[in-house]
């Protein structure tokens, strides 16, 4: 079970229901390793951190407008940054995509906020680290994609903005959540997302992942590959 549930929004509807399919031997688009796979329950990280291929880390070439972004990527009007304050609101109304009175709970801190400007979309898994685990050789359309994933509630998030300024680009061997009781979810979103987008892990990162699955059991991980 997840330490700290993020908030009311459909996205979670489409990651708990459609992400339990993940059969063995099934390969996230584009991933060099095997995909996850098991049962209805999910993986333990540990067990998942195994499906993700390993590699060395490479940013050579990077620049974030490679990645196009906050674009309406499922065509009814919004945004994807005005799709994700509207699915992680816990309240307000909606109005040609802006919210009114709502409210945002930022899972990485546990603080809640009522004004969209004090709010970031945080990619899980940062662009610069999607691009030095694989992305790199992605062609724009699968990086506009990843840019924009609405398909997986856990690989863009609302979280508070300093909280999102202080994470950067960094990985888990770097960083973690400032909120310990929501580390163990963190991780195994992040694993997940490395795995839907078929993403490689360096000896650091999967060291740290190790550390926190063993202070984890019970966290659970399922996956659903990206299209």
């Amino acid at each position: 079970m997840k330490c700290l549930w993020k908030g009311e929004h459909m996205r979670k509807v489409i990651a708990v229901v459609c992400a339990v399919a993940v059969l063995a031997g099934c390969k996230p688009t584009g991933s060099t390793g095997g995909g996850a796979g098991s049962s209805a329950d999910g993986l333990t990280i540990a067990e998942a951190l195994e499906k993700i291929p390993a590699g060395e880390e490479d940013r050579s070439g990077y620049d974030r407008d490679k990645f196009e972004h906050w674009v309406d990527a499922d065509g009814d009007g919004c945004d994807t940054r005005e799709q994700v304050l509207i699915d992680e609101k816990t309240a307000g109304s909606v109005k040609d995509c802006k919210v009114t009175g709502g409210k945002w709970l930022s899972y990485y801190d546990g603080k809640e906020w009522t004004k969209s400007t004090d709010v970031d979309i945080d990619h899980l898994v940062p662009l610069a680290e999607a691009w030095d685990s694989g992305a790199k050789s992605w062609d724009a359309d699968r990086r506009r994609r990843y840019a924009n994933d609405l398909g997986d509630d856990r690989t863009l998030v609302a979280v508070t903005d300093n909280v999102n300024q202080e994470k950067s680009d960094q990985d888990p061997a770097e960083w973690l959540p400032p909120l310990k009781s929501v580390q163990c979810r963190y991780a195994a979103e992040w694993v997940a997302v490395k795995l839907r987008w078929g993403l490689s892990a360096d000896d650091a990162e999967r060291r740290k992942l190790k550390e926190l699955a063993g202070g984890c059991p019970d966290e659970r991980v399922t996956v659903k590959a990206a299209d």
